[in-house]
């Protein structure tokens, strides 16, 4: 059996600003310390990698979907170049309001 690795995007392999929680833009993209040198070590070994995520109102027109997949998929694109590939994508687009099970830290989406 393959052992899968969940991990948060925000805050664990990008910087999460503080005020916002939410990276909407190119300039906004900033990989932690270590994070690539780290996930490549890892995607080495025998791990399903997962990534998880809360995106509040992803979708909304306070955060359309287009503007995610922009940062999103040159996050994906950078790692992949590091021979890092995610398994799957759960991506919960709740806010923390709306008490949803599938929010992290719940584990409805898992």
């Amino acid at each position: 059996m393959k052992k899968a690795l969940f991990i948060d995007r925000d805050g664990t392999i990008i910087w999460e600003p503080p005020v916002t929680e939410q990276v909407d833009t190119l300039e906004q993209l900033v990989f932690e310390p270590g994070v690539i040198s780290a996930l490549s070590h890892i995607a080495e070994m025998d791990f399903e990698l997962v990534i998880a995520s809360n995106q509040d109102g992803l979708g909304t027109a306070s955060y359309p979907q287009e503007q995610f997949d922009i940062v999103h998929n040159k996050m994906l694109q950078v790692l992949a170049g590091e021979g890092v590939r995610f398994d799957d994508q759960l991506i919960d687009v709740s806010y923390k309001s709306d008490n949803k099970p599938t929010r992290k830290p719940g584990i409805g989406m898992f």
